[in-house]
């Protein structure tokens, strides 16, 4: 096991962290990999009987470490691969049969926003909110994010929040039906300790059973959404905008899209 991707069970629950923790969690291709192979493999284990996924520190996840990326220069993983591997990861949260939990306690944004809305039941710390940045560095969102936030929230707040990128606060998230609660900081171990007792101490099969229902009602559009997602992102990848995009976020200025005119502030 890695440092980046840091395991431990007690009673039934398997807790999965994302520590990297000098990225505020932003995670490399390794360590999606690593992810993945986790949380698929918790399921051949029968004392383990629910999942919780975690970041380390003040972040969930903040998304792809685009900084480890352009750094790699052109050793860099080939745009397929990048998105084989965060399909794979939020593939093994949802196809778990294990009820998995999101203990959401910083920002969860682009793909780290993904992976925690692919969990059965989030849980978010009223300070801790979820970002779909993809547009603001020419890309789309991935992860099955187009189906999910849709699925949850309906079209609309699901467009906003797409094709605006801003930040959506934990207590808006909850109350929109994106994600199942948001407490204060200080409560929230409490209740994912309890409700990943409850869930541990459950029927395994019905829970398993439960959770695909669920997933077969609600998200019965995922693989074209997933493939959707893979084929616009695998374009957007090596395009000029996102080179532009990529650049100007790490220069820390405002990016100059092809054709566009000088950007204007967010709307109120």
């Amino acid at each position: 096991m890695s440092e980046s991707i840091r395991i431990d069970e007690e009673r039934g629950v398997l807790r999965v962290t994302i520590d990297r923790q000098a990225r505020m969690n932003a995670i490399d291709l390794a360590a999606m990999a690593e992810l993945a192979e986790v949380i698929g493999a918790a399921a051949d284990r029968p004392e383990t009987r629910v999942i919780v996924l975690t970041g380390a520190g003040k972040a969930f996840c903040t998304g792809a470490d685009l900084a480890a990326a352009a750094a790699a220069g052109g050793n860099e993983a080939s745009p397929e691969l990048v998105m084989d591997t965060a399909n794979a990861a939020v593939r093994a949260i949802i196809d778990s049969p294990l009820p998995v939990i999101a203990r959401v306690n910083g920002p969860a944004a682009g793909v780290g926003a993904s992976l925690a809305l692919a969990a059965d039941l989030v849980y978010a710390a009223e300070d801790a909110y979820l970002l779909l940045p993809f547009t603001s560095i020419g890309l789309m969102p991935d992860g099955g994010a187009t189906a999910i936030v849709a699925a949850a929230m309906g079209r609309a707040r699901a467009a906003e929040m797409a094709l605006l990128g801003g930040r959506l606060p934990a207590a808006e998230a909850a109350a929109a039906g994106l994600i199942t609660r948001s407490v204060p900081a200080a409560e929230l171990d409490e209740l994912v300790g309890t409700v990943a007792a409850k869930l541990a101490a459950g029927p395994r099969r019905a829970l398993e059973l439960t959770k695909a229902a669920l997933n077969a009602a609600t998200l019965p559009g995922l693989d074209s959404a997933l493939a959707t997602e893979k084929t616009g992102q695998v374009e957007l990848l090596t395009s000029a905008d996102f080179l532009e995009g990529m650049t100007a976020m790490l220069t820390r200025r405002a990016p100059q899209f092809a054709g566009a005119p000088t950007p204007i502030a967010d709307p109120a």
